[in-house]
């Protein structure tokens, strides 16, 4: 195995997990790891830094014109959290703001396609949905003329996940359960 990557889909990972998990899987095997978690509930950046902070030896982020929402924190804030410590990325926070400027404008030539999240969504603490089935189960409501019944969708999802013998939320799983949520 040259590497294993731990796939936070959902956000759900807490800073303290984060870091016993790394910590760990660090002492007992000798591989690279990396950490790729998603911004939906707000808990990504946390995690990551504890993760870092654990030993971890890669990370996932996004410029910040294209982060956080359903996707991973972003690139700058992290860089400037590990500025100056023994993690500091070396990276140039000036030339991170070029790239996310010029990213800034491509994004609103796609603001039709983006999802209803504008922050960070408690919710998925509970419902555990992974950002790209969010943006699924988003668009199908849409198209169906029932996105004002995205609350219920995922109210329902922990039920069918339940009868299900709580299945990872992982394609084609994901889904499944999504789709039999909202036929519920």
């Amino acid at each position: 195995v040259d590497s294993v990557a731990i796939k936070d889909m959902s956000g759900i990972l807490t800073p303290h997990a984060a870091f016993e998990l790394v910590s760990e899987i660090k002492k007992r095997y000798d591989v690279t790891l990396h950490l790729h978690c998603h911004a939906t509930t707000g808990m990504a950046e946390m995690a990551l830094l504890k993760a870092i902070e654990a030993g971890v030896d890669g990370v996932d982020t996004a410029i910040s014109s294209m982060s956080a929402t359903y996707g991973h924190p972003a690139t700058e804030a992290l860089v400037a959290t590990l500025a100056g410590t023994p993690y500091d990325t070396g990276l140039d926070i000036h030339r991170l703001e070029s790239i996310a400027a010029y990213f800034r404008e491509v994004r609103k030539k796609y603001h039709a396609f983006e999802g209803q999240l504008k922050g960070t969504d408690s919710r998925i603490l509970v419902a555990q949905v992974p950002g790209g089935m969010l943006t699924n189960l988003e668009s199908q409501l849409k198209q169906q003329s029932a996105a004002h019944r995205l609350d219920e969708v995922l109210a329902e999802i922990p039920r069918v996940r339940e009868d299900l013998g709580f299945i990872p939320l992982v394609t084609p799983t994901s889904q499944i359960v999504g789709t039999q949520a909202v036929l519920n």
